[in-house]
């Protein structure tokens, strides 16, 4: 059976993957615009869009919590 902890351990680490995978885009994006000069705008949108997903929600939580 699935228990609250087990519920609890997926919550934090798929919170923790996507830190990580945005981390990772954001060093991406940056690293092609100093060293090729190319900005990736569709990266850079989907970064604006974690961004102000994860804003709304801290928000919404904070709100409703």
């Amino acid at each position: 059976m699935v228990d609250e902890r087990f519920l609890m351990h997926r919550l934090k680490s798929t919170s923790l993957a996507g830190v990580v995978a945005a981390v990772l885009m954001g060093v991406s994006v940056l690293y092609q615009f100093y060293a090729n000069g190319v900005l990736r705008y569709d990266l850079f949108g989907i970064l604006i869009i974690m961004a102000v997903v994860k804003l709304v929600a801290m928000f919404y939580f904070r709100r409703t919590n």
